[in-house]
């Protein structure tokens, strides 16, 4: 048969969007800015402002600490601007991701070029080089910002290539050389990378480095501070039992460059092994096949089958006693145990859901940019406080359905629990960072203003979505329940709760597992994650593996005479938070080195938090498929 002219346009345009939805997918992650974001346009000698922002631990290999300390830390002891430093604005996100930005003391003019400029003199206490040396060993790096842009050093050689050089972002704050006393950076080599745009006639800067040196003086008349007749000077060494004076001092050298303004990001989002993306996305993929083969072999054989044979059973003359899932029909939708959290949790869960979804989404199209700091963060707590009403609704339907009446409690039980334990374990680890006095602390300002989002935006909202959903007629189920329960007979190990539910949580961890990774690397060792576009298809692959496993599960358990499935569904793909907090503890184990106890709580805090903030949305993902599953397969067959 020959295709018409249609069919063949029909297939050309859907190769087209084929092609450019795989084309969409591996170039998501090449837009960074922000629609309206403008460069800087700079003239010679103009002023280009260098603000600083706290010191975080860092490393390209080790992490010894999660505690960041604000630049102008009086243990510090750095050159302060005249008239004192100035804060910088800042959004939500960015204040709750520890930045602490303000001005500096430096003085750096648009393609003029210094060397070895006196910045200021300061007496380092023996207590502040206590605390400095300290801080060196934990392999503490310095953080500025030049135009938006971080300041950052070279990993690794020097490229001759200057597309291929990576960056890391910061330097280090010195260098620990073992069991001697470490050496104090107080020397910056600042290398600054312009871009001339022709059509305005103006400068951009698009690249910034720093080689910050340790010297015990100053050599004004050569090149460079540290250098005399071709060999550097003696390091600073800053003395724990006395006074120290130290002489801050730094070089600018400018540098005229081909990189557009546009890409200036990509030397610091250059990905070292990006085919471990690509790898574990392969896994992902693998493991949905996999899964998808098991449902599809589950209803289109086993479950058509049963169905068929159970309809045509008011046809045949011999009676045919039930078997298998059917003999269940009559208790599979009896009201669970604690209706009320249940549906609360399934709400909340489903508030992160979309809330996941909608931020993930953003960020792979580009309107989260790196250079508008905070901005993840940011969204997403704005998401989470709009789909309050989602939240709300959906827990009032079920809760109708399971026939609750205490309507009250499920509406403030929804608004306020869930949020109620997440910002209740915030604000403890908040406490934490207080007593270490690390820029980290959340100021009291912004703890207030998150209570006022929560009560003023969220919580309203809530209590709408609450109001309509109880507004809408009750959820009708297929099948009415027996007013006798059916006793359950005993289980195989293996379809016992625990088990079971651990056995289908490790599938969705196995598809997420190698991102989680890159994932935690961005979160504790201060980088940037920005393929988006690998996270937006993992986690549609995790919502598929969640869904189908969870299905599979509940098929065999119905099999088994098992109808107990409204918790198990949760659990199910709930149970991968599990192995997330799990590997999050080997992580800690054979990546981290941290051994301060108050930098053990803040990581297995969060850990957690993450980990129980998954919890509800993974299960969320299960619940919903096994409902619409359950309801499915018991409305295709006749029930006397």
């Amino acid at each position: 048969m020959t295709p018409t002219r249609s069919s063949s346009s029909r297939w050309a345009r859907l190769r087209t969007v084929a092609l450019s939805t795989i084309l969409l997918s591996s170039t998501l992650t090449q837009a960074f800015y922000l629609p309206g974001v403008a460069p800087t346009e700079y003239q010679d000698m103009e002023p280009v402002p260098l603000m600083v922002n706290a010191l975080t631990p860092g490393s390209d290999s080790e992490l010894k600490s999660v505690i960041p300390y604000d630049y102008y830390d009086p243990m510090f002891n750095f050159c302060q601007p005249e008239g004192g430093p100035k804060s910088q604005p800042e959004s939500l996100g960015s204040i709750l991701f520890g930045d602490r930005i303000w001005d500096s003391a430096f003085k750096i003019y648009m393609r003029a070029p210094e060397k070895c400029k006196t910045l200021c003199q300061r007496d380092v206490t023996a207590v502040q080089a206590q605390f400095i040396n300290a801080r060196i060993k934990e392999n503490y790096v310095t953080n500025w910002l030049i135009d938006g842009l971080p300041v950052g050093h070279l990993r690794g050689a020097r490229s001759k290539d200057q597309e291929k050089q990576l960056y890391s972002i910061g330097f280090p704050l010195g260098v620990d050389v073992g069991k001697d006393a470490p050496w104090f950076n107080n020397h910056y080599e600042i290398e600054i990378d312009f871009h001339r745009n022709l059509q305005k006639d103006t400068l951009r800067v698009v690249g910034i480095t720093v080689d910050p040196i340790s010297v015990s003086e100053a050599v004004e008349e050569e090149e460079s501070c540290g250098i005399k007749v071709g060999e550097r000077m003696p390091p600073m060494v800053l003395d724990e039992k006395g006074t120290t004076m130290v002489t801050y001092t730094y070089s600018v050298k400018w540098n005229e460059v081909p990189t557009a303004w546009a890409t200036r990001w990509d030397k610091y989002l250059l990905v070292g092994e990006p085919r471990i993306h690509w790898f574990s996305l392969v896994n992902s993929i693998i493991i949905v096949l996999f899964l998808t083969g098991m449902v599809a072999m589950v209803l289109l054989r086993a479950l058509h089958k049963d169905i068929s044979r159970y309809n045509q059973q008011e046809a045949q003359e011999d009676f045919q006693e039930d078997f298998g899932w059917k003999l269940v029909h009559g208790d599979i939708f009896r009201t669970p145990a604690y209706p009320m959290l249940l549906s609360i949790i399934v709400g909340n869960g489903s508030q992160m859901f979309l809330m996941a979804s909608v931020t993930i989404l953003f960020a792979a199209l580009g309107f989260l940019s790196p250079s508008n700091r905070g901005s993840l963060a940011t969204v997403m707590i704005v998401f989470y406080m709009f789909f309050g009403v989602v939240a709300g609704f959906i827990s009032a339907r079920l809760y109708k359905m399971f026939g609750g009446e205490a309507w009250k409690t499920n509406v403030i039980g929804t608004a306020l629990l869930f949020p109620s334990v997440i910002f209740g374990s915030f604000v403890a680890l908040n406490f934490f960072l207080i007593g270490a006095n690390s820029s980290g602390a959340v100021p009291f300002g912004t703890m207030v203003g998150l209570i006022a989002l929560w009560f003023l935006v969220s919580t309203p909202l809530s209590v709408l979505g609450s109001y309509l959903g109880f507004q809408r007629p009750k959820i009708e189920n297929p099948v009415r329940a027996n007013q006798i329960p059916r006793q359950i007979p005993d289980q195989v190990f293996y379809l016992r709760p625990i088990p079971s539910m651990l056995i289908g949580g490790i599938l969705p961890f196995g598809a997420i597992f190698i991102e989680l990774y890159f994932i935690l690397n961005s979160i504790w060792f201060h980088k940037i994650y920005y393929v988006f576009g690998f996270l937006f298809l993992v986690f549609g692959i995790l919502i598929m593996t969640c869904a189908e496993v969870t299905i599979l599960m509940c098929y065999f358990h119905l099999c088994a005479e098992d109808y107990h499935w409204w918790w198990r569904a949760f659990f199910t793909s709930g149970a991968s938070a599990v192995y997330i907090f799990l590997y999050s503890v080997m992580y800690y184990f054979t990546t981290l080195q941290i051994k301060s106890f108050t930098s053990v709580v803040l990581y297995f805090g969060w850990t957690a938090i993450m980990s129980v903030m998954f919890f509800v949305l993974s299960g969320a993902i299960g619940f919903f498929s096994t409902f619409a599953f359950v309801r499915k397969i018991y409305g295709s067959i006749k029930i006397d």
